[in-house]
C-alpha cells in the first residue's frame, strides 16, 4: 500500500527486494480472506470446485516462468523449497557441489547440510576482477563429478545479474543438476525457466511480485526418469520432499498479485536504477558496492564515516525506507566480508523519479544532521576551551585518545560460520 508519512507525503519505499509494497487490491484480498478464515475456518476459502484457487495460481505461475502447467509447487518461501529439494538429493562422497559468492545464507545452510550428509565437496565458483562469475573457470573445472550447481539469478548483495542462460548451456551436456534462486529477479526481470535450462527454480512471492509474506514457489523441470519421453506433465508435481505449505489466504493474495504483475508488465517501465546510482554517487562520502557487467534493481552502498544504521534511521524519519545488509547474509561475497554494514536500496515499477529525488534530498539532510551531532559530541568531550587566568593551564603528559566525531557501530557478535572449500 502507499503509506503516507506524518506530513502526508507518500512513503518512498526503496526496499522491494526485501519486502514489496502490496498493491491495494492484493492487500484487500489478503485482509478479506484472513478475516473469513479466522471466522469460518479454512473451508470458507476453498472455493468451488475444490482446489480452484491453487489451480489459478499455478496457471499464472506457468505463464510467468514460461513453463508447462503442472510443474510448479507452493511453499512458505524459496528457501524452504530449496531445502526440501536438497534434503532428498542423493550424492556420492566423490561428487562436488558448486555454489557462488552470491548465495544467501539460507541456501548455504541447506548446501552445508547436504555436504555433511553425503560427505561430498562444496566448492565456490570464483569471481573475476570485474565482479562477474568466472565462466572460464567453470568450463575448465567442469566434469562428471560436479553433481549440483546452485546459482543466484540476481544478487541481493549488490544487484549483479548473473548469466544464467549461458550457465545453463554450459551445464546441459553434463550430469550436474542446475538450481536457480530467482527470489530477487522474478517480477523484476523476464524469467524463462526453460530457456535457462535449470532443474529447479525457486522464488519468493513477497519481493518484486509484491504478494503477501510467507509464500513462495518452485518450478521443478521434468527429469529423464520422471515421465516417458514426449509425455506431457499430468497434474501438479509434488515437491521432492515435504515443504511447509502456505496459508490459503496467502495463496489467494498471491494469485491477485500475479494478475496485477501481468497487467503492469504489458506496459514498458522506466529503469530507475541509473537515477538511483547517480543520486548515491553524487552524495559526498558514499561508496557504491556495485559489481559485475550488469546490475538490475538493487544498489548497495555505505558511507565512509557514518554508520549505515544511523543513516537508515535518519532516512526513515524522512519517509524513505530501505534495507541494511550485514555480513552474515552473504558471507561469501566480497561486500559481505567487510565488517561495516551497508545500505541496500531497490527500485521497482511502483517507484517514481520523485522517490529517487526524495532519497537524494534526505541523504543530504541526514549527513548534515549527523555531522552536526558529531561536532557537538566532540566539543562536549573536549571540555571548555578557555582556562581562567588565575589557574595555570595543565601541561599535557602526551597525546591521548581523541574523541571520534561520529557514532561507531557495535562490534558484531560472533556467529556460526560455514567452512567451504574455495578453489582458486
Amino acid at each position: 500500500m502507499n503509506t503516507p508519512t506524518q506530513s502526508g507525503e507518500r512513503t518512498a519505499h526503496l526496499n522491494t527486494a526485501g519486502t514489496g509494497r502490496m498493491p491495494d487490491a492484493v492487500h484487500a484480498v489478503l485482509a478479506r480472506a484472513t478475516a473469513l478464515e479466522d471466522r469460518y475456518g479454512p473451508a470458507a476459502l476453498r472455493g468451488s470446485p475444490p482446489g480452484a484457487p491453487h489451480r489459478r495460481v499455478h496457471a499464472r505461475l506457468a505463464d510467468l516462468l514460461g513453463v508447462p502447467a503442472g510443474r510448479t509447487v507452493l511453499a512458505t518461501g524459496a528457501a524452504q523449497a530449496f531445502e526440501a529439494f536438497t534434503r532428498t538429493t542423493v550424492l556420492r562422497p566423490s561428487d562436488r557441489i558448486w555454489t557462488t559468492p552470491h548465495e544467501g545464507v539460507a541456501n548455504l545452510h541447506a548446501l552445508h547440510a547436504l555436504r555433511e550428509r553425503t560427505r561430498c565437496r562444496l566448492e565456490v565458483v570464483p569471481l573475476r576482477p570485474d565482479g562477474d562469475l568466472d565462466l572460464e573457470w567453470m568450463r575448465t573445472h567442469l566434469d562428471e563429478d560436479v553433481a549440483l550447481v546452485s546459482v543466484v539469478h540476481l544478487s541481493a548483495a549488490c544487484g549483479t545479474v548473473n548469466p544464467v542462460e549461458e550457465i545453463g548451456r554450459l551445464l546441459a551436456p553434463h550430469r550436474a543438476q542446475y538450481t536457480l534462486d530467482a527470489s530477487h529477479s522474478v517480477g523484476l526481470l523476464p524469467v524463462d525457466a526453460r530457456r535457462i535450462g535449470c532443474r529447479l527454480l525457486t522464488a519468493d512471492g513477497w519481493r518484486f511480485l509484491r504478494g503477501p509474506q510467507d509464500i513462495g514457489f518452485a518450478y521443478l523441470a521434468p527429469h529423464p526418469h520422471d515421465d516417458p519421453p514426449g509425455a506431457p506433465a499430468t497434474g501438479p508435481v509434488p515437491p521432492p520432499a515435504p515443504a511447509p505449505a502456505p496459508a490459503l489466504a496467502a495463496v489467494l493474495a498471491l494469485g491477485t498479485a500475479l494478475a496485477h504483475h501481468a497487467r503492469a508488465a504489458r506496459s514498458p517501465q522506466p529503469d530507475l536504477l541509473p537515477l538511483l546510482r547517480a543520486a548515491v554517487h553524487h552524495t559526498p562520502g558514499m561508496e557504491l558496492l556495485a559489481a559485475g557487467g550488469r546490475q538490475a534493481g538493487v544498489l548497495a552502498f555505505r558511507h565512509a564515516e557514518i554508520p549505515s544504521a544511523a543513516l537508515r534511521r535518519g532516512l526513515a524519519r524522512r519517509g524513505v525506507v530501505l534495507a541494511k545488509t550485514v555480513a552474515h547474509e552473504h558471507p561469501l561475497h566480497p561486500a559481505g566480508r567487510v565488517a561495516a554494514p551497508a545500505l541496500c536500496a531497490s527500485v521497482h515499477h511502483d517507484n517514481t523519479p520523485g522517490d529517487i529525488d526524495r532519497l537524494r534530498r534526505a541523504l543530504a539532510e541526514v549527513l548534515l544532521e549527523e555531522r552536526h551531532a558529531g561536532a557537538v559530541t566532540a566539543r562536549a568531550a573536549a571540555g571548555p576551551t578557555a582556562v581562567p587566568a588565575a589557574v595555570p593551564a595543565p601541561v599535557p603528559a602526551g597525546p591521548g585518545p581523541q574523541p571520534f566525531p561520529y557514532r561507531t557501530a557495535r562490534p558484531a557478535r560472533r556467529r556460526g560460520h560455514l567452512t567451504l572449500h574455495r578453489t582458486n
